[in-house]
């Protein structure tokens, strides 16, 4: 059984040592979990998470509940190590991330025997975690692009603090291409992607998030940098949803298609707060990133360290966040060393021996 410390990590490193567990079909022992949390231990959506694991592998496990600090976890898939695949329902319960138990789960399209499906019912536009929007608009086209055959559909929206949203995510079985996004291309499209809860549209908040995100956006210094015709012009698709939520919320999400890759920023409503300057907060991330040099997002960045495990390659991060640093040093204790180039500005993280999936 692989011995694991969380004391100096967070739910991040619970979801990943469970996955990376799955993929390598071996048994893990975790310490400590949540340790640098103010509030450690297991919450809703990391038991949640643990608890479809068990299912989909139907696994051995011992500290499944609330507040847990130490977890042991078995996958014991028999044979060639496949995951049987199959339709399954969770309920996170409260407003917990249904985006954080997905990206948990992604991985695990690749050791996948049969289609899996997996609806999730709790939070899906809520702080510490991607907007769903930003799941389905920018990481799994990203993703995809690399064979990973995913999808995710909405049913309802869940904010904080009711929750109660509700999506579904389907994956295929997939072989992985290696990842190769270390230099970034002219900015060719920008799409924006506002969503209010229906008890907000007399308000009009999802066209001010939009208004406030279109007016701050320095797509015309962009296209000064890059020598571009590119202006304010690019952004293309406007989305703006209403939809139907236990909750009164919002959230935003802009993507920007450049050459070699996407990324994507956002920002959630928050009570008291104007629409359009929560489509401001969103533009001033996009604008940061705009004025470097990385192909991805900084959460991308993190999100990404999975799969390259599994399929190798280079990523071209902005920064080595504290999130980034974990999952490398998590990664190292399974066996895969990824090395680590910093040129100052930016940082490229390589895996040349990947995972056998």
């Amino acid at each position: 059984m692989r011995e694991l410390d969380g004391s100096g990590a967070g739910g991040q490193f619970v979801r990943t040592a469970l996955a990376l567990s799955v993929l390598r079909n071996e048994p893990i022992r975790i310490e400590n979990v949540r340790g640098d949390r103010s509030t450690s231990g297991l919450r809703h959506q990391h038991l949640a998470v643990l608890e479809t694991m068990v299912a989909i592998c139907d696994a051995d496990v011992s500290g499944a509940e609330l507040g847990a600090a130490v977890v042991e976890f078995d996958p014991a898939l028999e044979g060639d190590g496949r995951v049987p695949g199959g339709s399954y329902a969770v309920d996170i319960g409260t407003a917990g991330s249904v985006t954080l138990l997905f990206e948990a789960l992604l991985p695990l399209a690749t050791v996948l025997d049969a289609p899996l499906s997996v609806t999730a019912t709790g939070g899906t536009d809520v702080k510490w975690s991607p907007p769903i929007d930003y799941v389905r608009h920018v990481k799994l086209p990203l993703v995809r692009r690399y064979g990973l055959v995913a999808a995710c559909e909405v049913d309802r929206r869940g904010f904080y603090p009711a929750g109660g949203g509700r999506a579904t995510l389907r994956l295929a079985p997939s072989t992985l291409d290696p990842i190769d996004l270390t230099e970034r291309g002219p900015i060719e499209d920008v799409r924006l992607y506002s969503t209010e809860a229906a008890s907000l549209a007399d308000r009009d908040v999802a066209h001010r998030q939009v208004a406030g995100a279109h007016e701050r956006l320095h797509l015309d210094d962009e296209a000064d940098r890059s020598g571009s015709d590119g202006d304010r012009d690019a952004v293309g698709e406007r989305c703006e949803t209403t939809a139907e939520s236990h909750c009164p919320g919002s959230a935003i999400v802009i993507r920007v298609d450049h050459g070699t890759g996407l990324a994507g920023f956002s920002a959630l409503g928050e009570r008291g707060t104007p629409a359009e300057r929560i489509g401001e907060d969103a533009a001033d991330a996009a604008n940061r990133w705009l004025d470097g040099s990385a192909p991805v997002d900084r959460h991308m960045a993190d999100q990404l360290l999975v799969m390259l495990a599994l399929a190798g390659g280079r990523v071209r991060v902005p920064a080595v966040t504290d999130h980034v640093a974990a999952s490398c040093e998590l990664l190292r204790s399974f066996g895969v060393g990824p090395t680590l180039e910093d040129d100052g500005e930016t940082t490229i993280v390589s895996v040349d021996s990947p995972i056998d999936g």
